[in-house]
């Protein structure tokens, strides 16, 4: 298996989230975003007390952190702000105001694959992807979300890291986490001279399963024979933060994004 044969299958399970929208394939058209309208970003399933912090203070951060169900914007150790992936509306907004006009694509229902609401993607520097739904998924998130560098400037000029929990940033060999995960924390894909893993780092909500839906006949590797008590239970596998990487190199965060999910919707 070659090393773009990897890649592509990388890329396959940025796509695959069960119960959810993945961001799309590109990094956005290049246009400049005005504000997002409230129909654009789709409604919230809860609602959500509106989250003040001055742009002093977000000026401050540092770091964000993309954690199972949250964002969190950081300075040092001390959290400056954080945004739940069911606020859509928040989510956009804090990134706007620290990393300024993002790119944006607009995607039909449909347009992702089988199972994909319509949805607005924003994405900022290449380095911080948003889809934003235009309908909450079953497992109640409102955005999705995928890290594909290690910083990206803010709008201030300054370097803001970007990792997940623990830590882990793009760019990091994480094989002793692998080594050390159990096997229904991971899954591999392709063969001893090309390998690509994922990894999840967090688990987050419960999705919803519906055993109405056919079972998805993706294959998982070396994972596949593992045994049935050391894989999730439901069809969705288990949400949260994963890092998908080539070889041991982790190339993206993102969340939400299950393990051992069998289907794709």
């Amino acid at each position: 298996m070659t090393f773009r044969t990897v890649l592509a299958l990388s890329a396959a399970v940025l796509a695959f989230s069960a119960g959810t929208v993945a961001a799309d394939g590109t990094v956005g058209t290049g246009v400049a975003a005005t504000p997002a309208s409230a129909a654009e970003l789709g409604p919230d399933p809860v609602h959500h007390e509106p989250v003040r912090v001055t742009n002093a203070k977000l000026k401050r951060v540092d770091s964000i952190e993309l954690d199972a169900e949250s964002l969190v914007f950081r300075r040092g150790d001390k959290t400056v702000t954080e945004a739940s992936m069911r606020d859509s509306r928040t989510t956009v907004s804090l990134l706007n105001r620290l990393l300024g006009t993002p790119s944006r694509t607009q995607t039909a229902e449909g347009d992702g694959g089988a199972c994909f609401p319509s949805g607005t993607t924003y994405t900022w520097g290449g380095a911080v992807r948003v889809a934003a739904l235009t309908t909450p998924a079953a497992a109640g998130n409102a955005v999705e979300i995928r890290v594909l560098r290690e910083t990206v400037r803010s709008r201030f000029g300054d370097e803001v890291e970007l990792t997940g929990p623990h830590g882990v940033q793009v760019g990091d060999d994480i094989r002793t986490a692998i080594r050390d995960a159990p096997r229904s924390d991971r899954m591999s894909f392709g063969s001893a001279d090309a390998r690509a893993f994922q990894l999840l780092l967090e688990p987050g909500w419960a999705p919803e399963d519906d055993a109405s839906s056919p079972p998805d006949s993706r294959s998982t590797g070396d994972d596949a024979d593992a045994p049935s008590d050391a894989e999730p239970d439901s069809d969705l596998g288990t949400n949260g933060v994963s890092a998908l990487t080539d070889d041991t190199t982790v190339t993206v965060l993102g969340s939400p994004m299950p393990v051992h999910a069998k289907r794709t919707c």
